[in-house]
């Protein structure tokens, strides 16, 4: 019998895939917090405007680099959701490996860290596969 990857699996690709990054991009990440969950909570359903719980495979919660310098006392640090079930459901469909699709998604969350639009990350990515 499989046993589906857990939260800590999930939880080790992103830090292997952080590891990757570049030395610059880590260091701006060194207070970002990573969060693995199972499912957005009803806050970010509600904030995001969501359908459902599967409409979500990654989020960056926080401030990017650019606001930085204008951080209201008592603001929480900044973090980036992973959430399990749905990347299991797309990992599940088989067109890319689990630990790609981790990456992919938190390279796209570090992406929002740094003030990235999702059109400026889709146009980059676009340019990259050219």
């Amino acid at each position: 019998m499989l046993i589906a990857p857990s939260l800590a699996d999930i939880e080790r690709l992103a830090q292997a895939a952080v590891e990757r990054l570049p030395d610059l991009f880590r260091e701006h990440l060194a207070s970002v917090i990573l969060k693995v969950e199972d499912f957005p909570d009803a806050t970010v359903m509600a904030e995001m405007e969501l359908e459902t719980v599967w409409d979500l495979l990654g989020l960056y919660w926080g401030r990017h680099v650019g606001m930085k310098g204008d951080v209201p006392t008592g603001t929480l640090p900044d973090m980036i959701f992973l959430y399990r079930r749905p990347l299991l459901d797309v990992w599940a469909e088989g067109e890319e490996t689990l630990e790609g699709l981790v990456t992919h998604v938190l390279v796209h969350e570090v992406g929002h860290h740094f003030g990235l639009s999702d059109e400026a990350m889709e146009m980059i990515e676009a340019q990259a596969q050219e």
